[in-house]
């Protein structure tokens, strides 16, 4: 470890301390009695308010009432979380409190006026493949909370210009193509859901009898999601495909490599036409479909969408 990553990492591991020796250092740190004298003195200039106890036991204190020292980043660290904010870019909303743009521009005030014009010209030629929407979630930050606090919640959702009641009680926050989902168990009927959190339009806290615990939903979600009508399904896809597989897939599947390349899992009733449409983007590199039923629903989309261009 270079003595810069040494030092940054002692800031992190300090602030934490009241009190530490010389053998705390050499020990976590691998490092000589002198190299450890060294280092603490690094530390000082660079701000760490420590003081030395003298004596039999003497030992380093820390100042009760110190700020965080600052801590240091290499410039591909910097560059790695500048680029990593981009991507809230794609988000009309955050579970988090936050401006965009002011953090930004809170950010680059701890960077150098080199620093900052090189990133701008890296923003320039690194690409993000982002999918902006106009739907904003307005209770992410609500929803998030309730997960944190192993509560249920009352939601009002609308779909198809319907609204609907739930009480849910959610256990993951998911955002994909610049869409936020969340997943949970609606609890009258023991269902697992995934909700679209721009369509719920209220949500207020309600109180369960026998909330689950996190990891609990965790580990059942799946499960919890298989009825017992569930339809297994067997999909064979030509390899060059399973990037296909890899950028895009649910839950419920799983892609298995061996002498085929087989896509399986299972559907709910009711959601063959949605499990369809996803295989659907295959095209040419589906080898077999199993069941019949899924082919067919397949190969009816197929007719429906060559008569609509036919007719165009």
């Amino acid at each position: 470890m270079k003595k810069s990553e040494r030092l940054n990492d002692m800031i992190t591991y300090l602030n934490g301390r009241e009190f530490f020796n010389l053998h705390d250092l050499t020990d976590k740190y691998k490092i000589s009695k002198s190299t450890a004298l060294r280092d603490i003195r690094s530390l000082e200039q660079l701000g760490m308010p420590i003081y030395a106890e003298h004596g039999r036991h003497g030992r380093y204190g820390i100042l009760k009432n110190r700020l965080l020292s600052p801590i240091t980043f290499t410039i591909d660290e910097v560059y790695a979380l500048y680029f990593a904010m981009l991507t809230l870019e794609a988000y009309q909303s955050t579970p988090f409190h936050l401006s965009g743009n002011q953090l930004n521009e809170k950010f680059e005030t701890c960077l150098s006026k080199k620093q900052i014009e090189h990133i701008h010209r890296m923003k320039k030629v690194l690409q993000f493949e982002m999918y902006p929407h106009q739907y904003a979630s307005r209770f992410l930050d609500q929803i998030l909370k309730s997960i944190l606090t192993e509560s249920s919640c009352n939601i009002q959702y609308s779909k198809n210009n319907q609204v609907k009641s739930y009480q849910v009680q959610f256990f993951k926050i998911s955002a994909k193509f610049g869409q936020w989902y969340a997943a949970g168990i609606e609890l009258h009927t023991n269902q697992h859901r995934v909700f679209r959190c721009d369509r719920i339009t209220a949500i207020t806290e309600a109180t369960a009898k026998f909330p689950l615990s996190i990891d609990e939903l965790l580990s059942r979600s799946l499960e919890i999601y298989r009825s017992e009508s569930s339809i297994d399904f067997e999909v064979e896809i030509l390899e060059q495909a399973k990037d296909i597989f890899y950028k895009e897939h649910y839950p419920s599947m799983k892609m298995e490599n061996g002498d085929r390349t087989v896509i399986s899992g299972f559907y709910n009733s009711g959601e063959e036409a949605f499990i369809a449409d996803y295989f659907m983007k295959y095209g040419n590199y589906v080898v077999s479909v199993k069941p019949e039923s899924l082919k067919n629903t397949i190969q009816d989309k197929i007719k429906n969408l060559l008569k609509h261009y036919q007719t165009l």
